[in-house]
């Protein structure tokens, strides 16, 4: 019996260090769509070109439960992720993610304010704001306000399943200014005006949760406006669709890249960051795609027609919110799970 325990014991550790030994190529997620399409034309093939090195592509929803699992079994199947703020610096907190050295890294200076952390470092700058169909709608609307008026735009509206963003604009559309809504939503009754008007609307909205459903759904005629990623609507109205997007009351922040605590490519995923933060690779993403470059010399560097649907541009910052990271990071789990318990009822 006991040698029949120790061959058990060898064939496993045999299996283990096989594993070990056959690790799989370095694992980059992200959130599919033309965002990822822009990923791989721009910067992961090129990165591949240059460096020698073979990647393969996943994508996911922002799931970060499913990273923690990982993290907490020592399973890891992925390696650098493209996540939110809020999650980043939650998640740097409970040590999901490697911490940079930007000394190593390099091009520190170049970056935007906030786009170089101690376990991520910026992707892009994104918005989220409202879409319509130009050709289905005789009115354009204008604000959150629009949004939220179902008598003077009748129809479904698409807004992302997360309380994140949600409680923003819902506050925007009770007639908060932007500059104030982090301060009323800092409070109790605050968080419940939000709720209660999202509850006004909840009849008429259409949940999306991947990033290419609002385009999708406002071309079907699924919905008469939705929240959106401005890059993907950007993408189909440069190429002829009648998508339009309403910069006023968007919402603003950065996607990072991070790498996975116990990722067996940390330093294939290191050059793969310091490579996607360089000017010339962040011009053919925006090129690509058009969210905002987080290099100064990038942004310095693109023309201005195509400038004018980046979020960052001077235009588009008018009337916008910028994400308070710090507020989702101290309330984002305790919202959440709020909002889950909302929109099941």
């Amino acid at each position: 019996m006991k040698s029949n325990l120790l061959s058990f014991s060898a064939c496993l550790l045999a299996l283990s260090i096989g594993s070990a030994q056959a690790a799989p190529d370095m694992v980059v997620v992200a959130y599919g769509g033309a965002g990822q399409k822009a990923q791989d034309a721009a910067i992961f093939k090129p990165f591949s070109a240059q460096d020698g090195s073979k990647m393969i592509q996943s994508e996911y929803n922002g799931e970060m439960a499913r990273i923690k699992v990982m993290v907490d079994t020592g399973n890891v199947d992925w390696d650098l992720v493209q996540i939110e703020g809020p999650d980043l610096m939650r998640g740097c907190d409970e040590g999901m993610y490697e911490r940079l050295d930007w000394t190593q890294l390099g091009r520190a200076e170049q970056l935007i304010p906030d786009a170089a952390q101690a376990c991520g470092s910026a992707v892009l700058v994104w918005s989220v704001a409202i879409a319509y169909d130009r050709n289905k709608l005789a009115q354009a609307p204008t604000s959150w306000a629009d949004f939220w008026d179902v008598k003077k735009i009748p129809g479904k509206r698409g807004l992302r399943k997360r309380a994140v963003y949600n409680l923003e604009f819902a506050l925007m559309a009770d007639g908060v200014k932007v500059e104030d809504v982090y301060k009323v939503l800092a409070t109790p009754a605050g968080v419940d005006r939000a709720f209660n008007k999202l509850s006004e609307l909840k009849p008429c909205i259409q949940w999306w949760e991947a990033g290419a459903q609002p385009a999708q759904w406002l071309s079907a005629g699924d919905v008469v406006m939705t929240s959106t990623y401005s890059g993907r609507v950007a993408v189909a109205a440069q190429e002829g669709s009648p998508l339009a997007l309403v910069w006023p009351g968007s919402l603003y922040g950065m996607d990072y890249w991070a790498i996975i605590k116990g990722s067996r490519h940390v330093d294939q995923a290191k050059r793969l960051i310091a490579f996607a933060n360089q000017p010339d690779t962040q011009v053919r993403y925006v090129k690509q795609i058009p969210y905002g470059p987080t290099n100064t010399q990038a942004a310095a560097a693109l023309d201005p027609k195509l400038a004018s649907w980046v979020p960052t541009s001077k235009q588009n910052l008018e009337g916008a919110l910028s994400m308070n990271v710090e507020f989702w990071v101290d309330h984002g789990d305790e919202l959440e799970e709020r909002f889950n318990a909302w929109a099941s009822r």
